[in-house]
């Protein structure tokens, strides 16, 4: 309704399916570096979207979920599949064959400065506070000293690549703000129908660049990689983006781009033995800072204790 100003806010319940998101999604890292040895990118993007596909719908037919019956119906999740996945997908994936992924990362956690703006000019329940535009901002930084300075020495090369990545993240961000329109649906069948109907859009332009039937013979470890890829980091983690954008709103579940570096970062020290640096522990503090300030948290906190308190009644004497 016009004017109404009130905000979607995350409860504990938001906050562990928002993390868990954030590791599936860091997890796709681990899958996806597998993969994309033996097989080529937008293949790789292919199966994982038409096997999370397949996945999903078998899922819906032995709950007896129904899925849209007219074509009409399915205009909608073509938007949502185009926004969320063919063209962010199409760009990331351009974008890190002329810059680093580290910069990539970076450029990528703006999403939810994107959706922020954008919720305030097209949404009633989204307004732009100072809060969520600080916090935003501070998780952004905390991104940037996290991934450390080596990841932004590409700035100023390779413009065009960094444009991409960039319109990945506005692409992103106008998902979650489209995705608000699947509110009073369940997660499961909108997922389904999503990456059913991204598995469409992916197709001919795999068929056309990567030529898959010209491969040669794929490893197991890579076809398991896939598998985990699709089943794990997409049919599962987009049932909980759906979920989430339900009840949370556009911009916070976009706040999973901040959270994403930081479960990669930790699923690499917890499978892989690798060492957290003090870098790295300084700018997940200040993501951990950004979500509290987002979220409104901290400020009625801080806005608490300063507020100055009543005088007591004096005390009296007989």
């Amino acid at each position: 309704m016009p004017g109404m100003q009130t905000q979607l806010r995350m409860g504990a319940a938001e906050w562990g399916l928002l993390v868990l998101l954030s590791l599936l999604w860091g997890g796709s890292f681990f899958f996806g570096a597998v993969a994309v040895r033996e097989l080529p990118p937008l293949t790789v993007a292919l199966g994982r979207v038409a096997l999370a596909a397949g996945a999903l719908l078998a899922v819906c037919a032995l709950l007896r979920l129904r899925l849209p019956a007219r074509l009409a119906d399915w205009r909608p999740y073509l938007v949502m599949g185009a926004l969320n996945n063919l063209v962010p997908f199409s760009l990331i994936l351009w974008g890190q064959t002329q810059i680093a992924s580290g910069l990539a990362s970076i450029l990528n956690a703006t999403t939810p400065l994107f959706a922020v703006v954008l919720a305030h000019l097209w949404t009633a329940d989204e307004r732009l506070t100072w809060n969520r535009l600080a916090g935003v901002l501070a998780g952004v930084a905390g991104v940037a000293v996290m991934m450390g300075p080596d990841a932004v020495q590409g700035i100023g090369v390779g413009v065009l690549a960094q444009l991409a990545v960039l319109g990945a993240a506005f692409s992103y961000a106008l998902a979650g703000i489209y995705g608000k329109r699947f509110r009073e649906q369940p997660p499961l069948p909108t997922a389904a129908c999503q990456l059913l109907a991204s598995t469409g859009l992916l197709l001919p332009l795999a068929l056309v660049v990567d030529r898959p039937w010209t491969l040669a013979a794929v490893s197991a470890p890579a076809l398991w990689s896939l598998a985990g890829l699709a089943l794990l980091s997409t049919s599962l983690a987009y049932v909980l983006y759906f979920r989430i954008l339900a009840t949370s709103g556009a911009t916070n579940i976009l706040l999973v781009t901040l959270l994403i570096p930081v479960s990669a970062i930790l699923l690499g020290v917890g499978l892989l033995e690798e060492t957290l640096s003090a870098r790295q522990l300084v700018g997940m503090a200040f993501i951990a800072l950004a979500l509290l300030v987002v979220d409104g948290r901290l400020p009625a906190l801080v806005a608490t204790a300063a507020r100055p308190r009543r005088p007591g009644r004096p005390q009296g004497h007989d």
